[in-house]
């Protein structure tokens, strides 16, 4: 092993701070023991370049392993998925087919009650007689007359309150004209009779 001081020199320091020579020997001796132990604890621990690329070249194996397995995996999930989807969209239509012949079945019924409905009209317009539509017409007629000629009577009134109302005020104007006119002369004649 090399050692990366140089233990004459330290021999050398040690007897110039007032160690002898054999002491200054046996205290290098002890440092480079320690030393070498110290260095094989750390090789113990420590890895060789061949053990540390052996060791990369174990783990990308085991790394390409778990790749091809989580694609087999994906693979086979995938495949699951798809057939699940393929469930689900055949129950869909199957749902779908069951919801359009339950529409077309209400549809067919709400048909035939409305052709019973019409049919079932048409018989009781054709089981009374024609007499009664006929009276029924012609009470509407006399009522839409009966409310002209009303409608025409409030009118005529409204007119002839119009024209009672202008002359009333007419009338009015007269004898407020009248009245004015009257006080006008009763003041000249009290002024000419005082000047």
């Amino acid at each position: 092993r090399k050692l990366f001081f140089d233990t004459h020199a330290l021999v050398c320091l040690l007897e110039e701070n007032g160690f002898t020579t054999q002491q200054s020997e046996v205290i290098v001796s002890a440092l480079v023991k320690i030393m070498n132990t110290n260095l094989d604890m750390i090789y113990k621990d420590m890895v060789t370049k061949v053990q540390q690329e052996i060791a990369l070249q174990q783990v990308m194996s085991h790394i390409g392993g778990v790749k091809k397995d989580m694609i087999i995996l994906e693979k086979s999930e995938f495949s699951a998925l798809r057939s699940e989807n393929e469930k689900i969209k055949l129950e869909l239509q199957q749902i779908k087919k069951q919801v359009m012949d339950e529409i077309t079945k209400v549809r067919a019924d709400n048909k035939l009650n409305l052709n019973l409905e019409k049919s079932r009209v048409k018989e009781l317009v054709t089981s009374y007689p024609k007499s009664i539509f006929t009276l029924i017409y012609s009470i509407h007629a006399q009522q839409d007359r009966a409310l002209t000629q009303t409608d025409r009577k409030i009118d005529t009134e409204v007119a002839d309150l119009k024209t009672m109302l202008e002359s009333h005020k007419l009338d009015n104007i007269k004898y407020l004209a009248g009245s004015v006119f009257t006080c006008l002369t009763v003041a000249l004649g009290f002024y000419r009779l005082w000047i």
